[in-house]
């Protein structure tokens, strides 16, 4: 078969990318889907109910698959025998719908959603399509502690990531990010001269903690400090009116909302940013080289988000405060500490920059194309034989 038959081939063939949930995981999988339908290749999603069919964007025009055998995780017999099932489920109907397909790869971004349709390409043997995981934490999740032994290629966003099998095939890519976020690395920081713009977020929906903590924090600051705040502050819905009032009451200049369609502009205008440490989080700050206090998420089942903050804190990018220990005179000290010393931010968001992966999604598609190219090319023809050297012996 000639290269161009080959390659031809391939992007008929789809790859289908395995994410659902939360942003965390869906987020880096469109910035992967987007990289790879730009160089040609067909793209499928297989996904959860969470996250749905996608009416928008670069799945909107592909096959879309929702999929039982989200969520498996939990306690309970009963949990457990349902999980199992709708995991049986999801990944047959995952294995029928790879072999229809003929799909060429299946990537998946890790969590649950993910599980069904890489334990079904599995299933289909040496016909099977190839298989990759992208690990966003420091630490190997659960799903992927599961898929990694037989997957063909595992790229990670850290250096160092625990749990990982040995003798698997990794490449540190970094973790895929939205195009506007990418776009922040290598915009200077500047650090505080007069304003001093403090971002708060806490995921999807605002951590409850950094409403209770962060408004009483910075009723703690000096007078000299406060005066020259502007915060932006993600909070829960039910949390936005009294976290407006709080900051009303203390005459600080606050935006206070659920959800914010512009952070691109708010991370990069952000002299600081308070938040948690999940894996696209990480990312975000990095690309934009922010300097960050950090706050774990402390019911992750391996501590996924406390080896990431780590990781920042001994490259002298961040702070790292646990939640039992993130109370309002904790946080005022280490702010007014902070604030106050504009080249402790400067460093601190010089060394954020220095583990930025900008490139992720192209280097995680290279990854991936280049293995399908590989396992896709003909074998080299064996060299004929040629006469053994004689030796003449006197």
């Amino acid at each position: 078969m000639s290269t161009n038959q080959d390659t031809t081939t391939t992007l008929n063939r789809p790859i289908v990318i395995a994410a659902g949930g939360t942003g965390g995981h869906f987020i880096p999988a469109e910035a992967l889907a987007r990289v790879l339908a730009a160089r040609g290749h067909a793209i499928a999603l297989m996904t959860d109910r969470r996250a749905g069919t996608r009416l928008h964007g670069v799945f909107a025009d592909g096959a879309q698959f929702v999929l039982p055998g989200a969520g498996i995780a939990g306690h309970g017999l009963s949990h457990r025998a349902r999980a199992a099932l709708a995991l049986a489920r999801g990944t047959a109907q995952a294995r029928t719908i790879l072999r229809r397909l003929d799909a060429v790869a299946v990537v998946g971004f890790g969590g649950y959603p993910s599980v069904p349709p890489l334990l079904g390409a599995r299933s289909l043997g040496h016909k099977r399509p190839l298989i990759f995981i992208h690990e966003g934490n420091a630490v190997l999740g659960q799903a992927n502690a599961m898929l990694a032994r037989f997957a063909d290629g595992i790229a990670t966003s850290f250096a160092q990531v625990a749990r990982l099998p040995a003798g698997a095939r990794t490449v540190l890519t970094g973790m895929p990010v939205r195009d506007e976020i990418a776009a922040l690395y290598g915009t200077a920081y500047q650090p505080p001269v007069d304003t001093i713009r403090l971002l708060v977020w806490g995921g999807s929906l605002g951590a409850r903690v950094f409403s209770d903590v962060v408004p009483d924090a910075i009723a703690r600051l000096p007078e000299s400090l406060r005066a020259r705040l502007h915060v932006t502050q993600q909070a829960r819905a039910e949390d936005v009116e009294r976290v407006r009032q709080a900051y009303a009451t203390l005459g600080i200049a606050a935006e206070i909302s659920p959800f914010f369609s512009n952070v691109a502009e708010l991370l990069g205008g952000a002299h600081l940013v308070i938040g948690r440490a999940g894996g696209s989080s990480v990312a975000e700050l990095t690309d934009a080289g922010r300097p960050a206090i950090l706050v774990p998420l402390p019911i992750a089942a391996s501590d996924e988000q406390g080896a990431n903050a780590a990781a920042l804190v001994e490259s002298g990018a961040a702070w790292m405060i646990r939640q039992p220990d993130f109370t309002p005179p904790a946080l005022a000290g280490l702010l007014d500490s902070l604030l106050s010393d504009p080249a402790r931010l400067t460093g601190a968001a010089r060394a954020a920059q220095g583990l930025a992966r900008p490139d992720a999604a192209s280097l995680f598609a290279d990854l991936i194309t280049d293995t399908i190219e590989g396992r896709l090319r003909p074998p080299p023809r064996p060299a004929y034989p040629t006469a053994a050297k004689t030796e003449t012996h006197a």
